[in-house]
């Protein structure tokens, strides 16, 4: 009972750790709506992406805290939140809610992700300049507080030419789709099909999405349309 106990706390601890890449404007509004929505069904945000004119998709990426988001939780996810967000009504057009994982290219986003990532190659855009430099790719080397390490790829190994990226000064951070990291994700999913327990948390392929069509002023939620990626 206390290990279960524990262990609750600890996913509590997990879903609650905030952000420190967040969103702007309009998807801002949705973030604030759907995180304490998806914590609420065990899961948690990952990032708010609008995009579109006429017709406006918004694309939602959650997962669990152990990194996992499948198929029958983003249909969860996308149930519980087209109703909230018919009340709330954060956009004033019609748009498409989507709903998937973050995927193995994965968006880093909490001070956890770089460090469960370290060894990893990453691609990151500071929104203040480090010096006159915005953007780096390298690997990813930890944390130290709430920077990221990073050697840059034209670095020689042991070449003190490592950076500290302060996260929350970050726009936008991801994983770059290499053969090292394709392998560990299959590894960590066929542990988890197995029911073992990673020894660190997976990065998942996608979810196939979750997909409803919304149109907010009118207060009406249209049929559920799944599809896969």
């Amino acid at each position: 009972m206390v290990d279960t106990i524990e262990t609750q706390q600890m996913a509590a601890q997990d879903l609650a750790e905030p952000r420190l890449i967040v969103e702007q404007g309009m998807a801002a509004r949705v973030a604030a709506i759907a995180g304490p929505v998806l914590i609420g069904l065990g899961y948690r945000l990952v990032r708010v992406k609008i995009s579109g004119s006429a017709s406006l998709t918004v694309q939602i990426m959650a997962e669990r805290a152990d990194g996992s988001m499948t198929i029958e939780d983003c249909e969860a996810s996308s149930r519980a939140l087209s109703p909230v967000f018919d009340v709330e009504d954060p956009i004033d057009r019609e748009y498409r809610l989507e709903l998937s994982s973050p995927g193995i290219d994965r968006p880093l986003v909490r001070r956890s992700d770089f460090a469960r990532y370290s060894g990893h190659e990453a691609k990151i855009e500071m929104e203040i300049p480090l010096g006159t430099q915005k953007r780096f790719r390298g690997i990813l080397l930890g944390v130290e507080g709430d920077a990221a390490r990073l050697r840059p790829r034209d670095a020689a190994e042991g070449e003190a030419a490592n950076v500290l990226l302060p996260i929350a000064d970050t726009a936008e951070a991801r994983l770059m789709l290499t053969d090292a990291l394709v392998t560990e994700s299959l590894r960590r999913g066929k542990q988890q099909i197995r029911g073992q327990t990673p020894d660190a948390d997976p990065a998942q392929t996608n979810a196939r999405h979750a997909n409803n069509n919304n149109r907010s002023h009118a207060k009406e939620l249209h049929a559920n349309e799944n599809e896969g990626e």
